[in-house]
């Protein structure tokens, strides 16, 4: 489904790998779930941008220790749950720039 979608939207070449819960028979925000990023690219934690599409997962991947952001297109209030993302945008765009090093407002 993961590929299916990236090649629909015709950005399968921006991808490493697609991971999916799946695997490991876990949902989020179960820890086990982000613990596939670390496990599965052999990468430390601080290595990794956690992107997410829902502000509760950009919020799980936080707490699991993740630098995180939150992809919000729709504009959706910011949930109370105690620990935000590190930066949100409505767009890809303030992603790249965020990933890049840039400040996004």
């Amino acid at each position: 489904m993961l590929r299916s979608n990236a090649a629909g939207a015709g950005i399968i070449d921006l991808f490493d790998e697609f991971l999916s819960t799946e695997v490991n028979g876990t949902y989020k925000p179960d820890p086990r779930a982000y613990a596939l990023g670390v496990e599965r690219l052999n990468l430390k934690k601080e290595e990794i941008v956690f992107a997410a599409s829902g502000g509760w997962d950009a919020y799980g991947a936080k707490n699991f220790g993740y630098t995180t952001y939150w992809v919000n297109r729709f504009n959706l209030p910011t949930e109370k749950l105690g620990i935000e993302a590190d930066k949100t945008s409505n767009n890809l765009e303030g992603l790249l720039k965020f990933r890049n090093g840039r400040t996004v407002n």
